[in-house]
């Protein structure tokens, strides 16, 4: 009966949740609408300090923030701790969307533009509008997740194409091997939906990547 009871408040809560989810989607639309051009860094909040992707993910962020990027992440440790450490060094506007769960993850010292969720879709909902480019470096379901989402959207021309980079050959190689090996042979995909992401490992090239995007879509209008 207890159950029952539970279900049933869930649901008359509903109409109520939807004003929750209307102020995130507002305070999150206002406080990004002013940052200009950005790029949104997902990747792994386990990786250590020392580890080789935390100092490229820094080096990647800092050479989009002299290059006049905001630089948006998930605001916890690991990768998203390196790319706003990298923005916020270089001059740039280090953005960080926290996401309320419960195993609480703080908001890493190198944001300086902190935002709440309670809710995963509203967030992501910000990384992809706002951010011009996905850089996704190593990590696991949620990195994942935020990677074949981007790839379904253009995929299926829901959003215009955006540049997709993953960062880390030697990490990414496995999947990218079972992408082509069973998505495509089984016809699950087509090849033109590999086009749809850029394997990159050096910060420069990665940049030049980006910029370069841009500059032909804006030769093309």
């Amino acid at each position: 009966m207890k159950k029952k009871v539970n279900a049933e408040r869930m649901t008359l809560d509903d109409p109520w949740r939807v004003f929750r989810i209307m102020s995130e989607l507002v305070d999150g639309f206002e406080t990004l609408s002013s940052v200009g051009k950005a790029v949104s860094v997902f990747g792994s909040s386990r990786l250590k300090r020392d580890h080789e992707y935390y100092a490229l993910a820094e080096r990647t962020a800092s050479l989009f923030a002299k290059n006049g990027y905001a630089v948006i992440t998930g605001a916890g440790k690991g990768i998203m701790e390196a790319a706003n450490k990298g923005a916020k060094r270089s001059g740039g506007t280090s953005v960080g969307l926290n996401i309320l769960i419960p195993l609480q993850q703080a908001i890493n010292k190198y944001v300086t533009l902190p935002l709440e969720f309670r809710y995963f879709f509203v967030r992501k909902l910000l990384f992809a509008k706002y951010g011009k480019a996905f850089i996704v470096f190593p990590g696991g379901f949620g990195t994942l997740d935020e990677f074949f989402e981007a790839a379904a959207l253009i995929q299926t021309g829901r959003v215009d194409p955006f540049p997709v980079v993953l960062v880390g050959k030697s990490y990414w190689k496995g999947m990218l091997r079972w992408i082509k090996d069973t998505c495509l042979k089984e016809n699950a995909i087509v090849a033109k939906d590999m086009e749809i992401y850029k394997v990159l490992d050096d910060p420069e090239e990665i940049v030049d990547f980006v910029n370069k995007f841009y500059e032909t879509a804006e030769g093309k209008k």
